[in-house]
């Protein structure tokens, strides 16, 4: 049985920004799973509406501080609790060469 906190594990990801010497960054827990999460939405980026989770400015936050370029967008949204929302967009080139093999077999 695998337990829910393997799921999540350290992975090392290479990041490229526009103009910068590529790097890698080890991410584990809940910063991976945003970080995934940013990547397999591309352009759309994310919001905490359509992808829940208890601290996407923190899990940005931290991977900021790896070095990884994420745009907040603000957007309005309406109904009884109007207001605005974030939704982050991934702009660093980031890849994971050990989920590249996985994928390759």
């Amino acid at each position: 049985m695998t337990s829910k906190n393997s799921l999540w594990g350290s992975r090392i990801y290479r990041v490229t920004n526009r103009g910068a010497e590529p790097f890698s960054i080890r991410v584990k827990g809940r910063d991976r799973w945003a970080l995934e999460n940013l990547i397999n939405a591309g352009d759309a980026g994310c919001t905490p509406i359509d992808n829940p989770a208890p601290r996407w400015s923190a899990y940005v936050f931290k991977l900021r501080s790896f070095g990884v370029n994420i745009d907040t967008v603000h957007e309005e949204h309406t109904g009884p609790f109007s207001g605005t929302h974030a939704r982050y967009v991934l702009r660093s080139k980031v890849s994971c060469p050990e989920m590249d093999a996985e994928a390759a077999e």
